[in-house]
């Protein structure tokens, strides 16, 4: 589970408990100007989520760490219904795919400010 905090002009993605060890980070700081869009997407949550280097995978159960596919892109999924996906631009990861508390809510803050 992952937590979004708005600070000036960056988004602090803070991951919570022992998925801070299962994905190997703690935190990712990424500028507001970065984020391209902040969307759902069932479809987008498959099977197979890339070359997981590092991070743990067990499917159907959990996706954490740092997974390359088309770029390299975060992970922090248990239940994919409270997952959003955050497409980045210059930024170490391409895309951080994250599960959070309430989607709506964090989606709506992520895309109100996008310019």
């Amino acid at each position: 589970m992952v937590s979004v905090a708005s600070k000036d002009d960056t988004y602090i993605f803070e991951i919570k408990g022992l998925h801070k060890i299962w994905a190997l980070e703690s935190e990712i700081v990424v500028s507001k100007a970065k984020i391209i869009r902040a969307y759902q997407n069932q479809e987008e949550f498959t099977f197979w989520k890339g070359f997981r280097m590092p991070g743990t995978e067990i499917p159907g159960l959990i996706a954490a760490g740092t997974f390359y596919k088309k770029g390299r892109n975060f992970w922090d999924v248990m239940n994919k219904n409270r997952a959003i996906i955050i497409e980045l631009e210059n930024h170490y990861y391409k895309k951080l795919i994250i599960e959070v508390e309430n989607p709506e809510a964090t989606l709506q803050l992520l895309n109100t400010q996008i310019k």
